[in-house]
């Protein structure tokens, strides 16, 4: 029974993405030689739990390590700049998903569309200061170097390829319509109130009131678990600041308070993330419609 689930679960939704089908072939060689009892089935559960989340992050992953790597390997004295060059490997990154077909088409739709909404954030987050791109580069607009959408992207990409390699199910999932409202009510929030009130907190009340309930059903290997979905949201979004603070190490981009060096980013930025990766998985289930759980 256990061997039928894992192949009716962990199928690729695409016959190219043949990483997914190795981990499959994998595991049960992994459980057996634990021992097959209750340590061995936590511990298999949990490695492949870690496995496909690290599998389903690299888009992010990958522009990450080359914001890195850039940061210190990068030759100052070529025609390319390094925004630039960061932009055209993202780009490169993002056909060879396709091409590979880690990644569906509509998925990659909107992957774009998070790419246009968190471009045009940028452009009005720093024209108002927010946060700068220190750097020169040719493919901008204004003050934002084009490789920072793919940013954004990133996140798309994961969430869009975690609820299919996961297999995520919902329960108590609320209305989509009312699903659509919130994300462009945050959405509009990151520009209005630098002009006039900041209904952050009336935002995440609205959050606990449309999720509060809501559980995600998913399947790492052989069983059903489940989480709040609220907690989902919190851990990606913590995972996400990680991400920005080695981005900032990396001098990506900076905020007011590093000028004069680099300090970890401010844990109020969470806060931030949280509904920003909302707006993106509400723009996630635009492709991937949330399934209820049986």
């Amino acid at each position: 029974m256990g061997l039928d689930l894992v192949r009716r679960l962990g199928r690729p939704a695409n016959a190219a993405s043949r990483t997914e089908k190795m981990l499959h072939r994998v595991l049960p060689l992994v459980y057996r030689r634990l021992g097959k009892g209750v340590f061995a089935r936590a511990a298999t559960e949990f490695l492949a739990f870690g496995i496909k989340q690290a599998y389903a992050c690299i888009f992010g992953a990958l522009l990450l390590a080359l914001i890195l790597a850039t940061r210190f390997l990068y030759p100052d004295d070529v025609a390319l700049t390094r925004y630039d060059f960061l932009f055209l490997a993202a780009l490169a990154i993002q056909v060879w998903l396709l091409a590979a077909r880690y990644e569906t088409l509509d998925e990659a739709k909107v992957i774009l569309i998070f790419h246009v909404v968190g471009t045009a954030m940028e452009v009005f987050k720093t024209a108002a200061g927010s946060w700068i791109y220190p750097e020169e580069s040719f493919f901008r607009i204004g003050g934002v170097p084009l490789f920072s959408g793919f940013m954004y992207a990133a996140v798309g990409s994961y969430l869009a390829r975690i609820s299919r390699i996961l297999d995520f199910g919902y329960t108590n999932y609320p209305p989509l319509w009312t699903t659509w409202l919130f994300a462009l009510a945050i959405y509009v929030n990151f520009f209005t109130h630098h002009y006039t009130i900041d209904i952050r907190l009336g935002l995440f009340a609205v959050l606990f009131v449309l999720y509060g309930r809501t559980w995600v059903h998913y399947s790492a290997y052989r069983y059903r678990q489940r989480m709040p979905l609220v907690l989902g949201f919190f851990l990606v979004a913590l995972f996400i600041w990680f991400a920005e603070n080695l981005g900032t190490f990396a001098r990506a981009w900076r905020y007011p308070d590093q000028a004069n060096g680099w300090t970890f980013v401010s844990l109020a930025k969470l806060n931030a993330w949280v509904l920003l990766m909302i707006i993106s998985f509400v723009l996630v289930t635009l492709v991937n419609r949330p399934r209820r759980e049986d």
